[in-house]
C-alpha cells in the first residue's frame, strides 16, 4: 500500500481498531468514520491522533468493518469517488504477501475448526496464530506468525477482492444471516467467494457430498474418519477429546496437512493424533458451565444458525429446557421443530423476539423478562432448572442474535454462566 494514498476506515469497533493499529505501526495515518464510535473506539482516535474523514472526499482505499453492508449508501459514493472496497483480510494479504494464510468459513464450526487448525499446525513446529472473525483481529497477529489461520463470516467474504489463499475451508453450508444477506443463494455465495480466487494447486476442504465448482484441488472430509489425504487413519473418532467435534477434526487434519504440504513440509500421523488428543474445546462452544444435581447448564450463545442449534438439540441429554430469544435474523425453524420433538419438555424465551420465535416453533413455551440482559439470564436459568425434573440439560441455544440485549454473543454466554454458577449450592460449613 502507497503511504501517500488516502486511506479510510469505515467502521471501526474490534475489526477497524484492530487495521488502524496495524496502519499505524506501519507508519500510516488513515482517516476514519463511524456513525456511533463507543469508548474503545474514541481512546484509539485520541491515542493514534486519527483525523475523522469524509465521504465526499477521494480515497484510493476504504478498509470497511464486516458489520457494515456491502451496499451502504457511503460505500457506494465512495465507489462513486475511485474508492477501492476491502476488508482487514485483503489488507492482510497485501501487506503481508508472503504470510501463508489458511482461511476457514462456513454455516457452523468455523469457529472451532479455526482454533484446531492452529493447535494442530504449533504441534508440527509452526508459530500458527489464529485471528479474523474470532479473537483476535487478524492485524494483530499477521506480524507475529509463521502461518495465519483466520476465520471468515460471510460479512467478511463480502469485500476480498483478490484474495487467494493455499488453503481454505467451507466446514458446511447451511442458512444464516439472512436479515443481511436476503437470500440463501446471496449468502452462499458470499461463503463461496473463499475459494474465488484460489488456482490450481491450491486446496479447498469441504464435506464429502458438496460440490462446488473451483480451480483448487478439492478434499472432502468425512467426519466419520479421521484421516489423511492418502486414506492414513490418524485416530479413532472415539478418543477425540470431549467437546471436539468430529466434523472439525477430520476438516482440521486435511487443512493443516495441506498447508503442511504447501510449506514443504510432511505430515506425520502420530504427531498429529497428539495434537488432537491434546486439543481443547474453544470456550463457549456447547460448553457445560454448572450442573446442579443431575441438571447440567449448557451455553452455547453462538448457536444462532439452524445448523448449530440443530447440533446443540440433538447432543443434548434429555429432557432439554431450551433457552431461545435475543433478535430474530431469519433462521429456518422447521429443522429445528423436527430436532427438538422428544428431546425439549420447554421453551423459555426470553430478549426481543425470544416470544415469537419459541411460537414458531410450537413448543410449550413461557416468556421471561429482566430489567436487562443479566437480569433476564438470571431469571431464565432459573425458570429452566425449575422446569426440569431434578434431571436433564438447560440449553442456551438461542437462535437469535444478541444484540437486542447484550454486547455480543460472548457477553450474553457469560451472564448465562454467571446465572447458572449462581443457582449451584454452596456447602454449608462443617
Amino acid at each position: 500500500m502507497n503511504p501517500a494514498e488516502p486511506v479510510l476506515i469505515y467502521g471501526l469497533g474490534r475489526s477497524g481498531r484492530g487495521v488502524a493499529r496495524f496502519l499505524a505501526a506501519h507508519g500510516l495515518r488513515p482517516d476514519w468514520l463511524d456513525a456511533r464510535p463507543g469508548p474503545d473506539d474514541d481512546a484509539l482516535i485520541r491515542d493514534l491522533h486519527l483525523p475523522r474523514g469524509d465521504v465526499s472526499r477521494p480515497y484510493a482505499t476504504v478498509v470497511a468493518a464486516p458489520g457494515v453492508p456491502i451496499d451502504h449508501p457511503d460505500l457506494e459514493t465512495l465507489r462513486r469517488g475511485g474508492a477501492e472496497i476491502i476488508g482487514e483480510v485483503v489488507l492482510a494479504a497485501r501487506m503481508r504477501p508472503q504470510l501463508p494464510m489458511v482461511g476457514v468459513t462456513g454455516t457452523a464450526g468455523k469457529g472451532s475448526t479455526t482454533v484446531l487448525i492452529a493447535h494442530l499446525l504449533r504441534v508440527c513446529g509452526l508459530n500458527a496464530l489464529e485471528g479474523g472473525n474470532i479473537d483476535p483481529p487478524l492485524l494483530d497477529v499477521v506480524d507475529h506468525a509463521e502461518v495465519a489461520v483466520v476465520e471468515l463470516s460471510s460479512f467478511q467474504l463480502e469485500r476480498v477482492p483478490g484474495l487467494r489463499l493455499p488453503v481454505a475451508v467451507i466446514t458446511n453450508l447451511g442458512v444464516d444471516h439472512l436479515d443481511r444477506h436476503r437470500t440463501v443463494e446471496a449468502y452462499h455465495a458470499a461463503k463461496l467467494a473463499i475459494t474465488a480466487g484460489q488456482e490450481a494447486g491450491d486446496v479447498l476442504v469441504v464435506p464429502a457430498g458438496l460440490n462446488l465448482a473451483t480451480r483448487a484441488a478439492v478434499q472432502p472430509f468425512d467426519e466419520a474418519h479421521l484421516r489423511l489425504a492418502d486414506g492414513t487413519e490418524v485416530m479413532p473418532v472415539p478418543e477425540l477429546p470431549d467437546g471436539i467435534h468430529p466434523a472439525n477434526a477430520a476438516a482440521a487434519l486435511l487443512a493443516t496437512e495441506a498447508m503442511l504440504r504447501h510449506l514443504g513440509r510432511s505430515a506425520d500421523a502420530g504427531v498429529l493424533a497428539a495434537g488432537l488428543r491434546s486439543s481443547r474445546p474453544v470456550a463457549g462452544r456447547f460448553e457445560t458451565v454448572a450442573r446442579v444435581g443431575g441438571v447440567q447448564f449448557i451455553e452455547d450463545s453462538i448457536a444462532t444458525r439452524t445448523i448449530a442449534v440443530q447440533a446443540a438439540l440433538q447432543r443434548a441429554t434429555p429432557p432439554v429446557v431450551w433457552l431461545v430469544g435475543g433478535r430474530d435474523k431469519g433462521a429456518e425453524l422447521e429443522p429445528l421443530r423436527r430436532a427438538a420433538q422428544g428431546r425439549v419438555i420447554r421453551v423459555i424465551a426470553f430478549g426481543e423476539d425470544g416470544p415469537a420465535l419459541a411460537a414458531q416453533l410450537g413448543l410449550p413455551f413461557d416468556p421471561v423478562g429482566g430489567t436487562d440482559g443479566d437480569d433476564t439470564m438470571r431469571r431464565a436459568a432459573r425458570a429452566g432448572l425449575d422446569a426440569l425434573p431434578g434431571h436433564g440439560t438447560v440449553l442456551l441455544a438461542p437462535i437469535g442474535t444478541s444484540f437486542d440485549q447484550f454486547r455480543d454473543y460472548k457477553a450474553r454466554g457469560d451472564a448465562f454462566r454467571r446465572a447458572a454458577q449462581a443457582l449451584v449450592p454452596t456447602e454449608a460449613p462443617a
